[in-house]
């Protein structure tokens, strides 16, 4: 050996006085090694400082020794959650982690290939993606293990909560105030292939309708899950000739923005209009919003979990449903149903989109 060349599993194996088969077997913790011998392997090539090729322990492990997070987006709050989450439990084993973006859900998908799937991974987590979509779908053919979060099939490993249950909580809270207009800022016009908010567009008409009440689409507008698309949302519900008392918002980031819109418009939140939003968003406490909360960075811990424990040998199709809780807050708590017409000041269509300064975004004072 050199002083400036890399050790490598030769060198370990004539110090040691074993085979290289030898070597590579115990470094590897095959079970037919003498324990003795493995030991002294593993001192040897401790004190040589050996570095296993990651290259060559994959080749005989037979592994690509990666797994495939695909989602959506990385930079939204939900997704990025989720990936920390699947991140804190990968990083233990020994396998890297490979990030793709598709896009939009309701548009056409980027997925990654399958020829650069197979060569580079041996499993697939795929966070907030439809299942059933065309370009999903291959990729569930290939005989890689899988494992879903936030959607679910049967036969998959997957992780999910109950979206119906936890709208239906939402619009409930919001009806037990004595609302009776409640108005839903939703994601993307329906239908779309986003399993979680058709759940929750049918848990807020199932609760509507259970109070007798009838779904108005005048009071469904879109937010695109984004604060400046819940803003704008709002604006468009206050415009209307009869806007709603109350307001369910499918995201968060769409109730932060509609509590900055009401704030423009000389409203308070949860006074003249309650908002109720979905996700528990480490911001919701600070702008005192009510929100149904969702485990999310353990959903990505519990989903890593399940795709390691088939990477290893163990269980397939195993799904787990997480509860969720409704965190009730200023935003919502103090609102009374009665009276709100005479605080309502007329807010004009073009008012109710008109354009705010960016210095002013995710400003909401109380």
């Amino acid at each position: 050996m050199s002083r400036n060349s890399p050790v490598t599993i030769r060198d370990v194996a004539r110090v040691a006085g074993v085979s290289t088969a030898t070597v590579s077997r115990a470094l590897r913790g095959l079970p037919n090694v003498d324990p003795t011998t493995r030991d002294h392997v593993l001192r040897v090539a401790e004190r040589l400082d050996y570095v296993v090729s990651p290259a060559a322990s994959r080749l005989a492990s037979g592994r690509a020794g990666g797994i495939a997070v695909i989602a959506p987006f990385i930079a939204r709050w939900y997704f990025g959650h989720v990936l920390a989450g699947a991140e804190r439990v990968i990083q233990s084993s020994d396998f890297d982690l490979l990030v793709f973006t598709t896009g939009d859900p309701s548009e056409p998908h980027r997925v990654p290939s399958i020829r650069r799937l197979r060569r580079r991974v041996d499993g697939l987590l795929l966070i907030g993606l439809p299942p059933e979509i065309p370009d999903v779908e291959p990729l569930l053919q290939i005989g890689l293990p899988v494992t879903l979060i936030g959607s679910r099939r049967a036969g998959l490993s997957g992780v999910f909560i109950d979206d119906v249950e936890g709208a239906r909580l939402a619009t409930q809270h919001l009806i037990n105030l004595g609302h009776r207009r409640i108005g839903l800022i939703a994601g993307r016009p329906a239908p779309n292939p986003f399993v979680a908010e058709n759940d929750r567009l049918t848990g807020y008409r199932e609760a509507l309708r259970s109070a007798g009440l009838r779904p108005d689409p005048q009071l469904q507008v879109p937010g695109f899950f984004t604060v400046d698309g819940g803003e704008r949302a709002m604006g468009t519900l206050l415009a209307r000739r009869s806007p709603p008392s109350a307001v369910f918002a499918m995201s968060d980031e769409m109730a932060f923005g509609a509590l900055r819109a009401l704030r423009r418009h000389g409203l308070r939140p949860g006074e003249d209009v309650a908002v109720v939003g979905f996700d528990g968003h480490e911001m919701a406490e600070v702008l005192d919003l009510t929100t149904v909360a969702q485990p999310v960075e353990h959903m990505g811990e519990l989903g890593a979990r399940l795709l390691l424990d088939q990477l290893r040998g163990g269980g397939r199709g195993e799904s787990h449903r997480l509860d969720v809780a409704l965190c009730i807050r200023g935003s919502s708590s103090r609102a009374s149903a009665q009276g709100r017409s005479a605080r309502r000041p007329a807010i004009s269509s073009a008012g109710a989109n008109r354009d705010v300064p960016r210095s002013a975004r995710l400003k909401v004072d109380r």
